[in-house]
């Protein structure tokens, strides 16, 4: 049997599918959510929830079994605290506002860490700088606070917010 000989068109028409389908992958990538993108914007949700005083919101963001702890250094000694979800959760949060800036993210498969430098003021005044480290799970779909810690320092230690003092 004799297949016969491709016209101008077939071949045409032939090339634009195939670049079509070596364009859909690059095409569905580009969609794709970024997992980095991802894991910074629950980060970045804790601080809005903090900032608005939501300790619901805050702990929402969590798995139940999640654990926070606090750290401070004065007069060369560092100490921390241990907080459950449930202690965060009952927490009063006001006056605050925290910033993050700079993140760093860590990923490997179902796990990322997000380390958020910040700068914390209270009623509007200046408080403390330092360092958020998120620890999350992809769960159902979504990434979720296992732990979180931070540091609470003064510059130099910690560097201030580069877009200066927040709006009042």
């Amino acid at each position: 049997m004799r297949f016969p000989r491709p016209t101008l068109a077939n071949r045409a028409a032939r090339l634009g599918a195939l670049a079509g389908a070596l364009l859909l992958p690059s095409a569905l990538l580009a969609q794709a959510p970024d997992p980095r993108a991802a894991a910074i914007a629950v980060a970045d949700s804790a601080l809005a929830a903090i900032t608005r005083g939501d300790a619901a919101a805050l702990t929402d963001l969590m798995v139940p079994e999640a654990m926070l702890y606090p750290t401070s250094t004065r007069d060369g000694v560092t100490n921390y605290r241990a907080r459950t979800r449930a202690d965060q959760r009952a927490a009063q949060i006001k006056g605050v506002v925290e910033r993050g800036f700079n993140p760093t993210v860590m990923m490997s498969g179902g796990m990322a860490m997000v380390w958020y430098p910040y700068d914390l003021y209270v009623n509007g005044a200046w408080s403390h700088c330092g360092a958020d480290a998120f620890t999350l799970v992809r769960s159902g779909g979504s990434w979720r606070i296992t732990t979180m810690s931070w540091s609470a320092e003064q510059p130099p230690v910690c560097e201030k917010h580069p877009a200066g003092p927040p709006a009042r």
